[in-house]
């Protein structure tokens, strides 16, 4: 068999393959979420969250509504550094985030097991 006939052989294989992946993948909510940032923010967004009366209030003076805190624990950066994952009996975490109006945010939440509680949204200082 020529080299010529293998590429060929190989390629259509391969595109055969990759058709078949697309076929099984498309539709389905798969995502990587190996690094531990990506894991916290999945897990944020799987729960259902409550904003705090201090949020509320904060939201209202900085005129803005829950699609900008919804577009920040979508999008965001946790910081760790000021964030108690540990804490018991629901890790407190610092998510900060552009808003549409961009503006930084910067959301303090305590993820617990069953639901997520906002307790504070300021903007951040940069």
């Amino acid at each position: 068999m020529r080299l010529l006939h293998r590429i060929g052989y190989y390629l259509g294989g391969f595109s055969l393959g990759l058709i078949i992946l697309a076929f099984f993948f498309s539709g389905k909510k798969t995502s990587c979420a190996y690094f531990p940032e990506a894991r916290v923010l999945k897990n944020i967004n799987l729960k259902s969250y409550t904003l705090s009366r201090k949020a509320q209030e904060s939201l209202t003076q900085l005129q803005l509504d829950t699609i900008a805190v919804n577009s920040v624990l979508k999008n965001g950066d946790i910081d760790f550094n000021e964030s108690q994952p540990r804490k018991e009996p629901c890790g407190e975490y610092a998510v900060y985030g552009q808003t549409s109006e961009e503006q930084l945010l910067k959301i303090v939440l305590e993820n617990c097991e069953e639901n997520v509680l906002i307790k504070e949204v300021s903007l951040a200082k940069d």
